[in-house]
């Protein structure tokens, strides 16, 4: 859970939908969070945070904009729930590393016997000669 008081929401025009309404209503949000000073992290979690969305902070903050839908209301839900699947992907644990195999055996012999198939057939479509 991250504190309301670490979110900083900014407020403009959208250019989405919403006809006339879009050039008098701030619809469009965003949001930014900054996790490197944030409360609710841990330090281990800020770190790894930083790490793994560094090409995504703007001056050490994480920036989120969000005017999908006509409603301010709407699109503060949707940078909210975009700012926690971001966070919630940054802290999950990294996938275990692929342990290298090789090819079977018999799925070598299987390959190159197709190749040799193949290049058999591609060589009985040459040229008919005279004989």
């Amino acid at each position: 859970m991250i504190d309301a008081g670490e979110l900083v929401e900014r407020f403009s025009r959208s250019s989405g939908p919403g006809g006339q309404g879009v050039n008098t209503t701030d619809s469009r949000v965003e949001l930014a969070f900054a996790p490197a000073t944030s409360a609710s992290l841990t330090p281990t979690q800020a770190e790894r945070v930083l790490e793994v969305l560094a090409s995504s902070l703007v001056q050490g903050q994480l920036v989120i904009a969000a005017s999908e839908y006509r409603s301010q209301l709407r699109n503060r839900a949707a940078a909210r729930e975009r700012l926690a699947n971001l966070l919630r992907d940054a802290l999950a644990p990294a996938p275990p590393t692929r342990r290298p195999t090789r090819p079977t055996r018999g799925s070598q012999r299987r390959r190159l016997d197709a190749k040799k198939r193949r290049g058999t057939l591609k060589s009985g479509r040459g040229r008919l000669r005279p004989e």
